[in-house]
């Protein structure tokens, strides 16, 4: 593999729109709230762009999206894969980039995922021919909780993992969240609170489940060239990588083993670095076990070892490992998908604008999404422009 092919491209802007409880506007809404933003970030506007990434708004997300924005772009991609798709993307734009098929992509995303009730309690019917349909719903299993609660407990049943150490991830992670003025659960926990708070699913509690909230993100992505030229330091692609490796949970090859197992490798050696390299990292936390189970397979520790490299507050602030720094999903906010704003965060780190959660130095910083029931993994290792 050729070592650091995107290192001409480069994340100029990075936004949030409101985030929380956003019941008068839609998920459009809140996506183009973002890319605005994002754009502004920038110094960019809407007309430069000639690159739309984006999903979530029905059969054509891009399309949609492109007649609300009122943008014809020259590529379009509406890839859906769940919470790594955000992270993927930034292969994507940076791909066709190279190709000459774009020069300025927006990545965009946004959810009403705890306004829309009908969303949230089954109000679209699922295709009875589906495999997860037959095979996996019929027998009661809730999802997408209880798919990471099997993968929790055959971790402990193998690696002897406790639910002690899965509670230091969300002690930690609150702890960043208490220095994000944005974030939605700020007050302090500790490992009791997590391990008292109720049974959601055996063996995961209801902190270690991420939140469910409004909003969106948008990156804007374009040659580091041009990112000279715009109101921020850009942010150079150093390493990516994607894959998928099943769509339900009863065809996980391995319920201890992520696709962070292949993408990780992959990112690390397109960059040519290695995890001992970054400096921040931000991991999709859907649930506690998703950070122990990708730490282990993005090589931060061995297989099996992740319950003794999170413990002692190792990932929280003042650690020797930042990990999610604005909060995670867990605290800082969940709309659906969380990969996007592993990015946000990652870039505001490489740019020291963070403000008290910053980290000192921050040179190189990984971000990682996880999409479906462990399903599909998209990793981005970034540095400083």
């Amino acid at each position: 593999m050729t070592a650091r092919p995107f290192r001409d491209i480069a994340i100029v802007g990075v936004a949030e729109s409101d985030l929380g409880k956003v019941p008068d506007k839609t998920a459009i809404q809140l996506a183009a709230e973002a890319s605005r933003r994002a754009l502004e970030d920038a110094g960019l506007r809407k007309d430069d762009v000639d690159g739309l990434f984006t999903f979530g708004f029905g059969r054509m997300g891009a399309v949609q999206f492109g007649e609300y924005l009122q943008i014809q772009p020259a590529y379009s991609d509406s890839t859906v894969m769940g919470g790594s798709t955000p992270v993927a993307f930034i292969e994507h734009a940076a791909a066709a980039m190279k190709a000459g098929l774009c020069s300025v992509a927006l990545v965009a995303y946004g959810s009403t995922q705890a306004s829309d009730t009908t969303r949230r309690f089954g109000g679209q019917a699922e295709d009875p021919r589906l495999p997860g349909s037959q095979y996996e719903r019929p027998f009661g299993l809730p999802l997408p909780l209880g798919a990471y609660a099997l993968a929790a407990t055959r971790h402990m049943a193998v690696y002897g993992t406790t639910s002690e150490q899965l509670a230091e991830i969300a002690v930690a992670t609150r702890k960043w969240a208490a220095l994000n003025p944005v974030a939605m659960m700020r007050e302090p926990i500790t490992i009791q609170d997590v391990l008292g708070s109720r049974l959601i699913a055996s063996p995961l509690h209801l902190l270690d489940c991420c939140l469910v909230t409004d909003g969106g993100g948008a990156l804007v992505i374009t040659t580091r060239a041009r990112g000279r030229d715009t109101k921020t330091r850009p942010v150079v692609i150093l390493g990516t990588a994607e894959t998928h490796t099943h769509q339900i949970i009863s065809q996980m090859p391995d319920l201890t083993v992520t696709g962070a197992a292949r993408t990780g490798p992959r990112a690390f050696a397109m960059a040519g670095l290695g995890p001992a390299d970054i400096d921040a990292a931000e991991i999709y936390d859907s649930f506690t076990i998703t950070v122990l189970l990708t730490l282990e397979d993005l090589g931060f520790c061995k297989k099996g070892k992740g319950g003794a490299f999170v413990s002692g507050q190792r990932t929280a602030p003042g650690g020797n490992f930042p990990l999610n720094t604005q909060g995670g999903g867990l605290s800082y906010c969940h709309p659906g998908v969380f990969g996007i704003f592993t990015v946000i965060e990652a870039v505001r780190q490489l740019r020291g604008e963070c403000g008290p959660r910053q980290v000192k130095d921050a040179e190189v910083a990984l971000c990682h999404g996880t999409g479906g029931v462990l399903s599909s993994a998209g990793t981005a290792i970034l540095g400083i422009g």
